[in-house]
């Protein structure tokens, strides 16, 4: 299962030339832009046409608190700050606060153009290692590790928002009695998918290893298996690494992995709150809740389905009226801004290597 930040595929530590592969990589991912934002921008135009009364939210913002909106810009700054702490804390200092910055948001850029399913971190781990000199195999390592660090933050959330639904409507009345035992069934998949990835990662590396060998000797995975288990060996390889490290290592990263995971939920919680007094309690656990969901969506960056997604969760906290116009102020702060701060990162990057490139004259 893949983490919003983007994402749990382990990335590939094979190094890759550039030759030849700019060109349909920039063109696949403008590509994927676009559908993303329009797939976005098609289920955003339908809650508003559905939820929005002009003249009840002309009405409803006049008790705007802006000192909320604020808050709500800082801590989706602050989410992506998090996150480049933490490649510079797992590098242990080979990456810069900075360059673990510029990785992360190139993360969260190519999981916003790829799958959820998916997720960037394969694409961002060239990116970390040409922009800072590392062998891609280190980068992936680096990007590894946050991936652990996401799925161990699984194991402490789901727990808790199993329990929260003896005591708060997690779903809203509309999902019915099938819709929560489905989202109870989901958090427990969810919760043994990461439990077997924690364990085998940090217990028995070989586990996997050879439960993937055994897949991929059926007749109609053979051709893959060669490939499969050359990356599986690098996985063997960098599982053995992470064992070996310390319990205060593993602290420190899972510490940097929680706040940034709770600056996502604090960003639909500020921007509610900012415009109506919606319970607390309710609208953090929907807000973490919604997001787990959306881990499972196959669309670019879960585009589409994140809408719908909040619409459910988060819309019946509050009057219809404002359900489009916070939806829209999420997707700008938590979303359409890391496509173009990434974008322009990524272009920039793209410009520096064929300057590099270039034959001299």
């Amino acid at each position: 299962m893949p983490s919003p930040s983007s994402d749990t595929s382990a990335p590939s530590t094979e190094d890759e030339s550039p030759e030849g592969s700019v060109q349909p990589r920039a063109a696949g991912s403008v590509r994927n832009i676009v559908v993303s934002l329009l797939l976005s921008a098609l289920v955003l135009a339908g809650v508003g046409y559905v939820t929005f009364d002009a003249d009840a939210f002309r009405r409803l913002i006049q008790h705007l608190d802006p000192g909320l909106l604020v808050a709500a810009a800082v801590a989706s700054v602050a989410r992506l700050g998090l996150g480049g702490w933490r490649l510079s804390q797992v590098s242990e200092g080979r990456l810069s606060i900075w360059s673990g910055t510029r990785g992360q948001l190139a993360w969260d850029f190519f999981s916003s153009v790829t799958p959820s399913v998916v997720g960037g971190g394969p694409v961002a781990a060239f990116y970390v290692a040409r922009d800072e000199d590392l062998a891609v195999g280190e980068s992936a390592a680096l990007m590894f590790f946050c991936v652990l660090l996401d799925q161990l933050w699984f194991l402490v959330a789901i727990p808790l928002l199993v329990l929260a639904t003896f005591t708060i409507d997690l779903l809203p009345e509309a999902a019915g009695a099938i819709g929560v035992w489905s989202l109870v069934a989901y958090f427990g998949g969810l919760l043994i998918w990461s439990s077997l990835y924690a364990y085998a990662t940090l217990v028995r590396p070989r586990l996997l290893v050879e439960i993937t060998d055994w897949c991929f000797r059926w007749p109609y995975l053979r051709r893959f298996r060669e490939t499969v288990m050359q990356e599986m060996r690098a996985y063997f390889r960098r599982a053995r690494h992470l064992g070996s490290r310390s319990a205060a290592f593993y602290a420190y990263g899972f510490s940097l992995t929680a706040l940034a995971w709770l600056a996502r939920y604090a960003l639909i919680f500020f921007i509610v709150r900012s415009v109506h007094a919606a319970d607390a309690l309710l609208l953090f656990a929907r807000s973490a809740a919604m997001m787990l969901v959306g881990l499972i969506m196959p669309t670019p960056g879960g585009s589409g389905g994140l809408e719908g997604l909040y619409a459910l969760f988060i819309g019946p906290l509050m009057p219809e009226a404002l359900v489009a116009p916070t939806l829209l102020t999420w997707r700008l702060l938590g979303y359409y801004l890391f496509i173009a701060l990434g974008a322009y990162l990524f272009l920039h990057q793209l410009q520096r290597m064929r300057t590099t490139e270039s034959p001299s004259p």
